[in-house]
């Protein structure tokens, strides 16, 4: 279900998710008050809405939609990066914060990943994340951490990794684990791409 107060909007991610059979589209909606409304008979998989609505906000909508229907995934879509906002809005368990700034191939990646359990962010808000809290992100990793990361982008096996470091399988397992929660990725695509922008990888 997509929701946002602007036509033009609505009538772009339609026509986009239209032209792809992965997707169909259950209903539109150009105001929280609407999708309340047409929810009431409908349960999409996904609501994807904009944050700013002319009656409440996308985070309220997420709130309600939380309570009244648990099983469907709630992402927001909007051009708002403020830290403060950002925060406010994962800290409510939203499951994904796209950019609209997104090109279509990542925002139907993005939903994918969200669809399998995974929680998305998109990459420029997580590095705004991290810079707010004073921690750049060269410095989340130890130095063991970006030589495991340098290999797994070389598409090496663990136990390629663990022969290449002498370490233990076991070890590099839990590197890796270390690796995708300090940089809010889920998938080895999210994390090299992470890895790239922010230099992470020689």
């Amino acid at each position: 279900m997509l929701v946002d107060d602007h036509r033009i909007v609505l009538d772009g991610l339609k026509s986009m998710f239209d032209q792809d059979s992965n997707f169909r589209i259950e209903a539109t909606a150009g105001s929280a008050e609407e999708a309340m409304s047409l929810l009431q008979s409908r349960r999409p998989d996904i609501l994807l809405t904009d944050y700013r609505l002319p009656d409440a906000s996308g985070l309220d909508l997420c709130v309600w939609m939380k309570e009244k229907l648990p099983g469907t995934k709630r992402v927001i879509l909007s051009m708002h990066d403020e830290g403060a906002l950002v925060r406010q809005i994962l800290k409510e368990g939203v499951d994904g914060y796209i950019l609209k700034s997104v090109q279509q191939l990542e925002l139907k990646n993005a939903l994918h990943q969200i669809m399998r359990g995974m929680p998305y962010v998109s990459p420029e808000i997580t590095r705004m994340l991290l810079t707010g809290m004073g921690q750049q992100p060269e410095q989340l990793l130890t130095t063991r951490e970006r030589e495991v990361l340098n290999l797994i982008a070389k598409e090496f096996s663990n136990k390629q990794i663990a022969d290449k470091l002498f370490i233990s399988e076991r070890t590099v397992e839990t590197h890796r684990k270390n690796i995708f929660r300090k940089t809010n990725t889920s998938t080895l695509v999210g994390l090299i791409k992470f890895a790239f922008a922010n230099n992470l990888i020689q």
